[in-house]
């Protein structure tokens, strides 16, 4: 029997895997659906307030997308500023600003820009890229562009941290042909109940990972999001860290003091830009 030719998704793999693009930034599009999953993300936020008071700013963010670590980074008295390619995102930022006091909308600063290629008029102590924004640079150039860029915009002696999920071998496995269901919900955009269901397909020779994310609401089309993660592995980002010239790179577990073990779902990357480097930003 004759198989009918494959239905192409939206975001089909092939053509994802540029900053950028779909795969990129479809996922934020819609800034009160990420406020809703996210919102018992804490851990992370914690984890970056502490250390933004540690080093007493200003903290230079890039992803700072609505704010999630931006703001609580503010009202914790620390100036901030972000970067991020998501129009959506910031446009929520802006609204969520408005409503917080005015010494906090003092402190936020932000521009929409390629995070590879954005330049700021000033060094900081304190370079962070929170909740996975790495794997969104999709090719080794772009890393390797990206963390010359933070280095320039450090103070010699400056601090450059960020957090990546590990790969999970059984995503990486999973058919490309089969949805995972997760319990219905109630969409904050739309207010209707919807299901929802994911597929995976992974590249190894790209090492990019493709969720394409399925909602079926109680009435009318169902749509499909897809979102696109670069699978980095620890040793690899230590390498292009050295390459960029960081020095004493860290790696710990889930937002903790402990050092990065098999069982750590997301690492914590800390390095430095050495003291006798030149300035130049």
């Amino acid at each position: 029997m004759t198989r009918a030719p494959e239905t192409p998704l939206p975001g089909k793999l092939a053509e994802l895997g540029s900053v950028g693009d779909a795969g990129a930034l479809a996922h934020y599009s819609d800034p009160a659906y990420y406020t809703k999953t996210y919102k018992a993300r804490q851990h992370d936020v914690e984890y970056y307030v502490l250390l933004a008071r540690a080093t007493g700013g200003p903290v230079l963010e890039y992803g700072i997308g609505n704010g999630r670590v931006a703001l609580p980074v503010a009202r914790a008295g620390i100036e901030i500023f972000g970067v991020d390619l998501s129009r959506p995102m910031l446009d929520d930022l802006a609204k969520k600003l408005e409503k917080e006091a005015p010494e906090t909308r003092e402190r936020v600063r932000f521009e929409l820009a390629d995070m590879r290629t954005a330049h700021i008029n000033r060094q900081f102590p304190l370079a962070i890229v929170p909740f996975n924004g790495l794997l969104h640079l999709y090719e080794t150039t772009d890393v390797e562009v990206f963390f010359a860029r933070v280095f320039e915009q450090l103070e010699p002696g400056g601090l450059f941290v960020f957090d990546f999920s590990l790969p999970v071998p059984a995503d990486l496995a999973r058919s490309r042909e089969r949805w995972y269901r997760a319990p219905r919900f109630r969409h904050p955009s739309t207010g209707e109940l919807v299901r929802y269901a994911e597929r995976f397909e992974y590249d190894p020779i790209r090492q990019l990972l493709l969720v394409t994310m399925r909602f079926e609401p109680t009435k009318g089309e169902p749509w499909t999001i897809p979102l696109t993660h670069r699978q980095f592995f620890p040793r690899e980002v230590e390498a292009l860290l050295r390459h960029a010239g960081f020095s004493d790179i860290v790696f710990t577990a889930d937002f903790s003091d402990h050092p990065a073990d098999r069982h750590a779902d997301s690492v914590v990357v800390s390095c430095q830009k050495p003291e006798g480097s030149a300035r130049s930003a």
